[in-house]
């Protein structure tokens, strides 16, 4: 798998579009100024732009695995207020990509750019709910600056057709795709991730199976029994970008102040891995300086602690100053590879057919899939989490398994068995996935996340300040129509409803 550095591809993207000339027809027209490209010119940067768009330390707040103490911190408390339409910006580039795909005929490059579409409109209205969609990105060909707000159940039907064309193109075609810095070229892969992207957005819209143009659960089933996916537990398939020790493609928490100060573990996430003696919790977390002080192996559990989310950030700070809390581990701001991005792996992967199977949307091998969902996370920091694997390998990880706690076999009932599987889904989603899992809480309820008595779940982030001032009248329609003239975050959006 190859990476680029940004230095030199930008180098090259502007000899590239330099080469093209064109006739002067037009006063106002520069023959020294490049109108087309080709799209691969494009593509490392959409890539790598979409693969750390929803990075950072936000989610982790929100998702309960690491607290603030030299502040309070709005998504700890789930008191955020207006969301960011940054994405849009990124969605420039895609639209170029797919003019300069359609102009030469490069099918792939169209593909991706479909696939890439889907996965932004996908987090924009989980985040949102309605948001522009059919007219988004439309303002240098066809000067739409104001665009119409679609509904949501609109975006995630266009979502789903826009990867299902995907899915066509990638099929059929076999040439390697250049500039792909994710799968090196491979279309086969990449039909696996749109397809596995697939069965994620129709699990997510399982609480609307009686408000949609198709059965969501028969869609899945289809998809499962027809078409290629994320198999293989040992990451090669799976949809990740990958660092290297190079000016400009490092890990984005290298060097990283925040987490040399004022971040630590969070108790919640901490005392998860501790009830179920997962050494997962070795690779995500340091010990505590008293712990470390008294000699304790890296693997003794209760060399770990986290500070209480709801109390006030000062009483972790005291906490912390009496080296009773434990930090991020080092490897993620003293690493600059510290570990790839997944978009979408194995783990998750199976974890999402896991919970078809307890839904009966397919048939399949309940404790086999949600094994391999185990083994896959397992394997990931095997791999990746430096001179730390012996404590996540194949053993420890069938060691994990057969405790009473973990395996679904101790579950009583259906409902334990899906309480099990989601909290396996947000064990492995450390600095992984954006705010997947706390999607899937809102879903599903679990894991739960501990909140004061008096806060309010948050379901959505109010719209940018932006919007009001710009476009006005399309954002406060969609505010009208969704609940009633209230930008809300306490209020759910159609797909939770």
């Amino acid at each position: 798998m190859k990476l680029f550095n940004k230095h030199i591809f930008l180098g090259l993207f502007s000899l590239s579009i330099m080469t093209s000339c064109q006739k002067l027809t037009e006063v106002n027209v520069n023959p020294n100024e490049a109108t087309t490209t080709h799209p691969q010119a494009l593509l490392t940067k959409v890539e790598w732009d979409a693969f750390r768009t929803w990075h950072g330390t936000s989610p982790l707040y929100t998702l309960k695995m690491i607290v603030q103490t030299d502040g309070e911190n709005a998504n700890q408390i789930y008191n955020w207020q207006r969301g960011s339409f940054e994405q849009y910006g990124n969605l420039r580039n895609i639209t170029k990509m797919t003019e300069e795909a359609e102009r030469i005929g490069a099918e792939s490059y169209l593909a991706l750019a479909k696939f890439f579409r889907a996965y932004y409109f996908y987090n924009l209205t989980l985040t949102f709910g309605d948001v522009p969609y059919s007219e988004a990105a439309k303002g240098e060909n066809s000067a739409i600056f104001a665009p119409k707000y679609d509904t949501q159940k609109d975006v995630l039907v266009g979502v789903l057709k826009e990867l299902e064309e995907a899915s066509i193109i990638l099929k059929k075609n076999n040439n390697t795709i250049n500039g792909d810095i994710i799968y090196g070229g491979n279309n086969g892969n990449w039909n696996k991730l749109v397809n596995s992207f697939r069965l994620k957005v129709l699990l997510t819209l399982s609480k609307k199976t009686t408000d949609l143009p198709f059965n969501a659960a028969t869609e899945f089933s289809k998809i499962f029994t027809n078409e290629s996916r994320i198999t293989d537990v040992s990451g090669a398939e799976d949809g990740q970008l990958v660092f290297l020790n190079q000016e400009g493609n490092r890990y984005p928490e290298f060097n990283s102040s925040g987490y040399g100060s004022g971040m630590y573990m969070d108790s919640t996430f901490i005392q998860r891995l501790q009830d179920l003696k997962d050494p997962r919790l070795f690779a995500v977390a340091t010990q505590t300086r008293l712990g470390k002080e008294a000699g304790k192996a890296i693997n003794d559990f209760t060399a770990y602690e986290g500070g209480d989310p709801i109390v006030p950030y000062a009483q972790v700070n005291a906490k912390a100053v009496l080296g009773k809390l434990s930090k991020v581990h080092e490897r993620f701001y003293q690493d600059p590879t510290a570990e790839p991005l997944v978009l979408l792996g194995c783990s998750e992967m199976q974890f999402i057919l896991a919970e078809a199977i307890l839904k009966g949307w397919i048939t399949g091998d309940l404790n086999a899939t949600y094994t391999k969902g185990v083994q896959a996370s397992f394997k990931f920091y095997e791999k990746y989490a430096k001179n730390l694997g012996t404590y996540t390998n194949e053993a420890q990880a069938a060691k994990y398994l057969e405790q009473n706690s973990v395996s679904l076999d101790g579950a009583s009932s259906n409902e334990q068995k899906l309480e099990r599987i989601l909290m396996q889904k947000y064990l492995r989603s450390f600095h992984q996935g954006g705010y997947s899992a706390y999607f899937d809480h809102l879903r599903t309820g679990y894991p739960s996340f501990r909140k004061s008595a008096n806060v309010k779940t948050a379901y959505r982030w109010m719209y940018p300040q932006d919007e009001y001032n710009n476009n006005t009248a399309n954002v406060s329609d969609a505010i009208k129509s969704q609940f009633g003239g209230n930008d809300n975050i306490n209020l759910q959006t159609w797909w939770l409803k």
